[in-house]
């Protein structure tokens, strides 16, 4: 057995949490309605701003990100979208607004590959127009990153009307992301990623023009109307209660992130991506993004080439380390190590040597 106090989390999420910010979680609770609360919502609402480089709204709810994908669509889509999709979270979108009542065309490329600029500029020419596009930054499904700056641009050029609405759930915080240079409409992403804190709260991004769209968009919802949102938040009041430890802990938590630098923290993940891709060349893995250049910065998914997955995660377990055995129909052929979030290289490298 090992001896670690508990097993570590390398899985795509949730992650392992630090002590301090563990810590924080067990404080004696304060109402959501004081002085105290709303001056830390507030802060942490400006620190977004900064996570997001953005000038732009940045807000925050107690919801899973995937309640995110709906309001984007409820909010900011009236008829028609454009989902592109590369695996299952990015298809979410699809299922989602399908379910919303609007009209959905999709671009999809197979699992394992990127949707390309030109793909994209052709559909929206072709098959426009579209009030929005849906882009998944890092599909964690698949371990693929797609060029996020490249296909908004493509957007923007082809049809600049169109709102460009982007999951970043397992990118915020783990790679380059600048909402205003790149030109994006609205970004989300949960709590429980490379934000490395327990899940809980959802936090995004919305343009000006991503607002004005959704003050004219009818039948909105109530809890996640963006309208709504932002116009309580702006207070530092939430519509309704949050969890307000988590709030918080994510407070410290992007006063932490803010002082290793973005850049800086994107280097470390690639430098994390770096050592599982050294690692997997020497144990004979492959990955499932078919380019070296779609493969993830924070959550390496790698085939199993002909190994036995539920004994490597055993394996990794009884030296205290988790590790996930392949999403959806990708179980039991992949595994993936989710290196996100406050890793360093020793604790990488601590797991790499226990398996395979």
């Amino acid at each position: 057995m090992h001896d670690q106090p508990h097993d570590l989390l390398f899985l795509p999420g949730p992650v392992e949490v630090d002590p301090e910010l563990r810590a924080i979680l067990a404080e004696p609770m304060v109402g959501h309605r004081s002085q105290r609360f709303k001056a830390e919502l507030l802060r942490v609402l400006g620190r977004l701003q900064e996570l997001f480089a953005t000038r732009a709204h940045t807000l925050l709810e107690n919801a899973p990100a995937t309640a995110l994908m709906e309001a984007g669509i409820r909010n900011l889509v009236a008829r028609r979208v454009l989902v592109t999709t590369c695996g299952a979270f990015s298809e979410r979108w699809a299922t989602i607004a399908r379910s919303c009542g609007r009209e959905v065309e999709t671009l999809a490329v197979p699992w394992g590959q990127a949707v390309t600029p030109e793909a994209l500029r052709a559909a929206l020419r072709a098959r426009g127009p579209f009030e929005a596009v849906t882009i998944t930054h890092n599909e964690t499904s698949t371990g693929v990153i797609q060029p996020l700056r490249e296909l908004a641009a493509a957007v923007r050029e082809t049809a600049p009307e169109t709102l460009v609405l982007v999951d970043v759930v397992t990118s915020l915080a783990g790679a380059e992301l600048p909402f205003d240079a790149w030109g994006l409409d609205l970004a989300f992403a949960g709590t429980q990623k490379a934000l490395a804190l327990p899940p809980g709260l959802v936090v995004y991004a919305l343009s000006d023009r991503a607002l004005r769209r959704s003050a004219e968009v009818p039948d909105r919802g109530f809890l996640l109307d963006f309208v709504r949102a932002r116009e309580g938040l702006a207070k530092g009041e939430t519509l309704a209660t949050p969890c307000v430890p988590l709030v918080f802990a994510l407070g410290r938590q992007l006063d932490r992130i803010l002082a290793e630098g973005l850049l800086p923290r994107a280097a470390r993940h690639a430098a994390l991506q770096a050592r599982v891709a050294a690692w997997a060349a020497r144990h004979g893995f492959t990955f499932f993004p078919e380019q070296a250049a779609w493969r993830s910065p924070t959550v390496s998914c790698l085939r199993a080439s002909g190994r036995d997955v539920p004994a490597l995660l055993q394996k990794a377990r009884a030296a205290g380390f988790v590790l996930d055995g392949g999403y959806g129909p990708l179980k039991g052929q992949t595994f993936r190590i989710g290196h996100m979030g406050d890793h360093g290289v020793a604790r990488v490298d601590a797991l790499l040597a226990a398996i395979p």
